[in-house]
């Protein structure tokens, strides 16, 4: 494996070294959005690249990775009634994403993590991977940062459940990846009305198992939800190690698996 990490650093014939059965190749994709009144648009890129680059500072030699170039726009219609949103149709980027990934199997990779730092980009990394299994016969693995966990004690149950934008989580990562970037005499607790319909339906929720289709307005008029008032940069730090921890797990599963074994 070439001790250069990202894709674009190799030359074209380097590429053909490769091992196909361990090297993974990663595709970080992000959002450019609204983030509140205290956090820039390009906070899911930020936070992204910036897990991207802990996992890097961690990740053992024996481990063979590629990171591709960050996808800085996804799909962000939910927050289209902020200025400076930028998106693309779930139609665009699933075209663009499996192009990504047919230029990767033309490398003679036939494996590839697509690590995800938007939400609103969950259902079109699995329409991308699903295309990719069948076209192309490659493993590709969906994955989201906040789904390897986050260290105990540190975020409030309120936090846990309902800041899923802009909240006390992603404030913290800021203030440990770009601590320029973030205003936090803007910074609040902002309710979620997600939390006052736990009170009045079974199971009806904006998130969730039956969860319906929302924009951010549904759930907090400012396009945030969480307490970023009790955000710091240690417990970006300390959520940042934590996931990129988890995210090598991940790799090292995916770099074992035989392709053998797909059918």
């Amino acid at each position: 494996m070439a001790s250069r990490r990202f894709w674009a650093e190799l030359k074209s014939s380097e590429f053909t070294a490769l091992d196909p059965n361990s090297t993974v190749a990663i595709l970080p994709v992000a959002a450019t959005e609204q983030h509140g009144p205290h956090l820039p648009v390009l906070t899911d890129t930020a936070i992204g690249e910036g897990l991207i680059k802990t996992v890097l500072a961690r990740l053992p030699d024996d481990l063979g990775v590629l990171v591709l170039p960050t996808q800085t726009i996804g799909k962000s219609d939910e927050h289209l009634r902020s200025p400076g949103t930028i998106t693309h149709s779930a139609d665009n980027l699933v075209r663009i994403w499996v192009e990504i990934g047919e230029g990767v199997h033309r490398a003679g990779l036939r494996k590839m993590v697509i690590a995800n730092s938007h939400g609103g980009n969950i259902d079109v990394i699995g329409i991308v991977a699903r295309e990719l299994r069948v076209r192309l016969g490659m493993l590709v693995v969906t994955t989201q940062w906040r789904r390897f966990g986050l260290p105990a004690g540190l975020y409030s149950d309120f936090d846990l459940v309902h800041g899923i934008h802009a909240g006390d989580i992603e404030t913290s990562l800021m203030l440990h990846f770009r601590p320029d970037l973030v205003d936090m005499s803007k910074a609040k607790l902002f309710p979620s009305k997600a939390a006052e319909m736990e009170k009045s339906y079974k199971h009806l929720r904006p998130i969730g198992q039956h969860g319906f289709g929302w924009i951010a307005q549904d759930l907090n008029p400012d396009g945030a939800v969480g307490d970023a008032s009790a955000a710091n940069a240690e417990k970006g730090r300390l959520t940042a190690e934590h996931q990129a921890d988890g995210f090598i797990a991940l790799l090292r599963d995916v770099a074992r698996f035989p392709l053998r074994e797909l059918a």
